[in-house]
This record gives structure tokens, sequence and C-alpha cells, in this order.
């Protein structure tokens, strides 16, 4: 029939409506719905490589917080002081003496003026400042006795109140005599510096002809066995087996005999210097000093120091102050021995020149001044003190620090002495003008008694009388 579709024309037709009706509908779909993420892409994941071993490593230390940085010290301003004294005044010990204090400047920027005074000025300076309250001196050296004299009128400070100085031994003797001046003035007056003593020097030789009872340890420690009586032995048996008399003493002008006389033989028969001048002690012991005499070298009363005739080997036993045997100790000492001296029935009497450190009663800078006296106190400028000057330690560790082997065996001879129970430490009386007549009594006494052989009970008796009026005149008892 015309006109009409053909049947598979339709199926064609409708086939293409479906289509875009499908395809519409997709189109709608999406363009109204949101698009869904992407999947993304697989990739193979990058392997581990597997580590190598290695050192441990040392983990970092915990940070601390720095510290607060140390201001650098300031500098301390430097100090003068004047330090005065009546010991080391001789051009050679005051040059020493400036040398060493240097070492203060250097190390505490404390600069001392070494002022070097005899007593008398020293005196004298002491009261008009002290009166007037103008103190220039902080520090003063001097003897024992001087300081003495200056704590009984009330001139120093109490150095108890600077505490104990560390690391340093006082010897017992110089510290027995600040503990008196203690008990008789309530205040430490001085603290002790440096000693000087006589002593007997050895000649090695002579140690072979020791008597039967006295070993070479009782001489040079200084026991009971070791006395003026054994020492008479001892110079009598090398003469009889040397034919030589080897024994000395400086009985010359010059020469220090009286304080032998004065200082040792009478205090240690007697317990005193003056007081029991005439007693029946005495004449024992100028009896033991004219036996003593028969066995010592004949030039004996020509000598003033006894260092020549030892390097001589004129004697092997001989006593003298340790100033003036230095010289011979010094250039041999494996030659010789310091020994103490010996003791008598009484006591080992000898005298001690103990110089100390005291402060004036208002000095300005006290605390700056006690440094110095902890400075020349120290054992190493003790033993510079001692090997340069010939004063010797008062301080126990010095003499190790030594270094001169002849310095040292003097030093360790006055140590000896210094350490023997039995000793009895005198100081040289204070005569002032009337010492000359005072040392005069008693080489009168020698002269008469030992060398003229005089009666001895006529001869003390004779002089006693003049040796009580110098101790009457002067006011002071006899020492």
């Amino acid at each position: 029939m015309k006109g009409a579709v053909k049947p598979k024309v339709l199926g064609i037709i409708i086939a293409i409506i479906v289509v875009v009706a499908i395809i519409g509908i997709a189109a709608y779909y999406f363009t109204t719905l949101p698009a869904p993420s992407p999947t993304p892409t697989p990739t193979s994941p990058t392997p581990t490589p597997t580590p190598t071993p290695s050192p441990t490593p040392t983990p970092s230390p915990t940070p601390t917080p720095s510290p607060t940085p140390t201001p650098i010290p300031t500098p301390r301003p430097l100090v003068k002081i004047i330090f005065a004294s009546t010991q080391l005044a001789p051009a050679a010990e005051q040059a020493f003496m400036r040398g060493l204090l240097t070492s203060l400047l250097h190390e505490k920027n404390i600069q001392v003026e070494f002022v070097p005074l005899g007593y008398t000025d020293m005196a004298a300076k002491l009261e008009a400042e002290i009166t007037a309250r103008a103190v220039t001196v902080s520090v003063i050296g001097g003897l024992a006795t001087e300081i003495d004299y200056f704590a009984s009128k009330g001139w120093l400070e109490d150095l108890a109140k600077f505490g104990v100085l560390p690391e340093r031994t006082f010897v017992d003797t110089a510290l027995r005599v600040v503990d008196e001046h203690k008990r008789l003035y309530g205040i430490t007056s001085f603290v002790p510096w440096m000693t000087a003593t006589f002593v007997i020097v050895v000649n090695n030789e002579a140690f072979k002809y020791l008597p039967e009872g006295l070993t070479r340890e009782d001489v040079i420690m200084g026991t009971e066995k070791w006395t003026w009586d054994m020492l008479v032995t001892w110079a009598r048996n090398i003469y009889e087996k040397t034919g030589e008399k080897r024994a000395g003493i400086p009985a010359g002008a010059g020469g220090l005999l009286h304080r032998l006389l004065h200082g040792y033989l009478y205090v240690s028969y007697t317990g005193y210097q003056s007081k029991y001048f005439n007693s029946p002690e005495a004449i024992g012991m100028w009896n033991m000093l004219r036996e003593l005499w028969k066995y010592c070298h004949p030039e004996s009363t020509t000598w003033a120091a006894m260092a020549d005739p030892l390097l001589r080997g004129d004697v092997w036993i001989a006593w003298d102050h340790t100033a003036r045997i230095i010289a011979a100790v010094k250039a041999y000492p494996d030659m010789f021995t310091v020994v103490p001296v010996p003791r008598g029935p009484v006591s080992r009497g000898y005298i001690i020149v103990l110089a100390g450190l005291a402060i004036p009663k208002g000095a300005p800078n006290q605390d700056v001044a006690w440094e110095l006296i902890e400075f020349l106190t120290r054992p190493e400028i003790q033993a510079r003190i001692a090997e340069n000057v010939g004063f010797f330690p008062v301080v126990k560790e010095a003499t190790p620090v030594i270094v001169d082997p002849g310095v040292k065996k003097i030093s360790e001879g006055v140590g000896a002495q210094l350490a023997t129970i039995d000793g009895k430490p005198v100081f040289i009386p204070m005569l002032g003008g009337k010492a000359g007549d005072f040392v005069a009594i008693y080489r009168e006494a020698f002269e008469r008694i030992v060398l003229k052989g005089e009666d001895i009970s006529a001869v003390l008796a004779e002089l006693e009388p003049s040796l009580k009026a110098i101790f009457a005149e002067l006011g002071i008892p006899e020492p």
C-alpha cells in the first residue's frame, strides 16, 4: 500500500530513537553527578635497602646551659708598707732583703720598704708615733729581748687575732719564748722569724777517738751522755793518741770567749749567767775549764773565729758562733759535723739569738702586715735567708728545703741543739752602756783563773761585787 511505512524502515527509526534516548539519559547522568576520584595508578614500592652495619655512634652529650662568664678579677691595688728592722742591717744583707721582698710585690702587689734601724732609734720612733697616733711602720723585726721591751710598754698589737700560720711548725724553743711573753703581757707579741746560736763543730776524724761510753749518736743528738766532762776526756784521748791538742775556742781579741763563759758554762753549771757567779758550782765549772784548756790548741788565745783553724786542720773540735764557722762547713761539708753543745750538772745552757716579727699598735694596713709575716716564715723563704745571711730557720719544714749542703748541715746541728730536752736557752743580757763592763769581768776571770792559774775562789770573790753593781745600777734582776 502506497504511503505506508515499511516495517524494516520503522524498526530502524525506532532503534535510532532508543539510541538517542539512551545517549540523552547518559549525558544527563554524567553532567549532574560528581565525578569519582580517579584511581591512582599503582606503582611498585621502592625497596628499603639493607643497612650496612656501622659502629655505634657516641651519643652527643646533653647540652647544658652555658655558665655565666666569670668576670676577670680586677688586679689588687698596689699597697705600700714599711718594714723596720734592727736585724740584717749590713749592706749585703739589706740588698738581699730588698731583693727577697720583690717576690711579694710580684705575687701580691705589696711593696715593702725595708728600713734598718738601731734598737735605740727603733724604740724612739715607736714611742713617738704611737703617742702621736700617727704610726707609719706596719711591721717591725727585732731580737726577742727588744720586742720584750716594746711589749712591756704596750706598743704592740696582739697577733692572736690573725689566727694560725698554716703549713709550718715553729721550733719548741722559740714557741716557749712566745708563750713567756703571753704570760707576762697577755698578748701574742711576736712571731718567730730567724735564729742564730753557738755550736760545736767536729772534724769527722775526731770521732775515731771518742771516749768509752760516748757514741757518735750521743754527740750528734745531744743526749745526756754528751757532757762537758766527756768533752775533756775526748780532747785528752786525741792528745794522748796523736800528740796534738785539737780542741779550740776563740779566746783571742775579738773572739766570743765571754759568751762561752756566761751563756754556756755558767748556765750549764749554776743555772744562771751571773746570779751565782761566785758559788761552789761555779768553782766546779772553772776547774773543768782549766782541765779542758790543757788540750786546747796553744794558738787559741790568738783566734777571733774558728773557721780558719778548722779548715787548716789545727783543731778537730771547736766552739763558736754559727756565723763564724759557716765558711769552713760550706767549703767542706763532708769533713765536718755540727752538733749541740755539751751539758753540765744542771742543764745544757746555750745562748739563743732569736729574732721575731711584730706589728706596732695602731699600725696601718695590718692585714697586709700579716701577709708579710706569713711570707717571711714560709719554709722556702726561711731556707733562702739561711743560705744568704747565716740566720737559721725557726720553722722545722725549712731545713729540708735548704740546697747548700754546708748550710743544711749547720741548720741540722742548730735544730738538734734547739730540740734537746735538757736545753736551757738564754738571751744575751740587754745592758746598754754597761755591756762592755759585763764582758770585761768574764774575760778577766778567764785570764786570771785559766791562763795565769790564780786561785778560783779569790778571783771570783774579787770580781763579784763589780758584776752585781751593774745590775743594781740598771735596776734589773741578775740573769
